[in-house]
């Protein structure tokens, strides 16, 4: 398995933020999310330090959908990143955790009236259109109200990224967006840039999620570019800003071979900056969206083995205390993980298993096929690279209640979300009369 950020091994065990992993079950229980903060917050550096130019702004906005609670979000608004949020949801959380309204965009493609109502009374800085009907919705709030707002409208290049079916979002049939060669988005934009109630700013796309491939995203440039220029030429419609989304890749296993961050990102401002140059643009904002790029690599599960369990044909089965509640993407996307035996790291593997989940559904599978020691029931289990989309996919299927998320660093540690109780599982609940 690879190590991580701030991941040793010392004694046969495994350290995260110099906590050792004994001591966090001991502390919180598992299954338990761990999040390695020095390791986040270099992260998010490296995009801040290499996506910079001298000759327009640049916005770091962190996604919050990748993984929200009110601890990273303070973390990211200290560290100075921009925020996007998809839901009236995430942006109450946002608010809550005292973000500059204005460092805010809202996204999504179903807008609730009331969502668009509540970024309008927070005056957020930008919500992201996706189609006419969310437009119509919008400038006639922001007419009762008598409130302007900033838009971008987002729109699709096209680009079929090399990602699983799932997470491409910018195909000509995507259920995101305004393709760039359908004439309903010239009318929509026309639109929009004269509605005396909406500022249209820009752009938005985002070509899909988990992109290996930096030829993708220099594609899309080109491309978004392009088309910001044809707006102007052909329609006189003069935009400030270009949003060119995220969906930078990570490393899961060893499949997965991500481009170097800091390289690309350097390589991919001075691509825009010669683009913007030959096309004679005055863009004043360009802007990207990680966040799986930014907290996946920060984060891992931890989970106690309950039993071993040899199948009549096939790999054992390690069976763990959590499953497919707190990590739903191996049963989503067919995810593929590594796996260590985080209290005997330094043992060599003697068998592969399959890790399976305690949920009532065969498909309850982590991890298809893992090399390991020979597991016994209590050993410490730990999946890396979980920092995005498992706390904020999971669930309470079969009432089992979500773990803990602790953040780690410099030995100590901190609790950012509580473990729910059976309690919790039924606070909202009605009883039969």
């Amino acid at each position: 398995m690879k190590l991580h950020g701030t991941m040793r091994i010392d004694n046969n065990q495994l350290l995260i933020g110099d906590v050792s992993v004994e001591q966090l079950r001991e502390e919180y229980g598992t299954p338990l999310y761990i999040i390695d903060q020095k390791h986040f917050i270099n992260k998010a550096r490296i995009f801040l330090d290499n996506f910079r130019s001298e000759k327009f702004k640049t916005h770091i906005s962190y996604a919050s959908k990748a993984f929200s609670n009110l601890y990273i979000l303070g973390l990211t608004k200290e560290i100075g990143l921009f925020l996007d949020v998809v839901s009236g949801g995430e942006l109450y959380t946002a608010l809550a955790a005292g973000y500059d309204p204005e460092k805010i965009s809202l996204h999504g493609n179903n807008k609730l009236p009331e969502e668009l109502e509540m970024a309008l009374t927070n005056n957020i800085g930008r919500i992201i259109v996706d189609h006419r009907t969310e437009y119509s919705v919008l400038s006639a709030l922001a007419a009762k109200k008598q409130k302007k707002t900033k838009v971008l409208l987002r729109v699709n290049p096209g680009i079929v990224a090399d990602t699983h079916k799932y997470i491409q979002t910018t195909t000509e049939d995507s259920k995101f967006g305004m393709s760039i060669v359908d004439p309903e988005t010239f009318l929509l934009l026309q639109d929009m840039s004269s509605d005396p109630w909406l500022e249209l700013e820009g752009i938005h796309c985002h070509i899909g999620s988990q992109v290996l491939n930096k030829d993708f995203f220099f594609q899309e440039a080109s491309i978004m570019f392009s088309f910001t220029r044809k707006l102007l030429d052909d329609y006189s419609i003069k935009l400030r800003e270009v949003n060119l989304g995220g969906g930078f890749g990570v490393y899961y296993t060893e499949a997965d071979q991500p481009f170097n961050y800091a390289e690309f990102l350097a390589e991919y401002i001075v691509e825009i900056e010669q683009i913007i140059a030959e096309l004679n643009l005055a863009i004043e904002i360009v802007s990207i969206e990680p966040g799986r790029s930014l907290i996946n690599s920060s984060g891992s599960t931890l989970y106690t083995v309950g039993a071993v369990k040899q199948s009549y044909h096939g790999k054992p089965f390690i069976f763990v205390d959590g499953g497919m509640t707190d990590n739903p993407r191996p049963a989503l996307y067919q995810a593929e993980y590594e796996a260590c035996l985080a209290n005997r790291m330094q043992e060599e593997p003697t068998d592969n298993y399959r890790i399976a989940g305690k949920c009532c559904e065969s498909g309850d599978i982590l991890i298809e096929d893992v090399a390991l020691p020979q597991a016994e029931p209590g050993d410490l289990l730990l999946i890396p690279g979980t920092g995005a989309y498992n706390y904020a996919m999971s669930s309470n299927y079969n009432r089992i209640p979500r773990p803990a998320v602790v953040f780690v660093e410099n030995g100590q540690s901190r609790l950012a979300v509580k473990k729910e109780t059976y309690t919790d599982l039924i606070r909202n609940d009605q009883k039969y009369l």
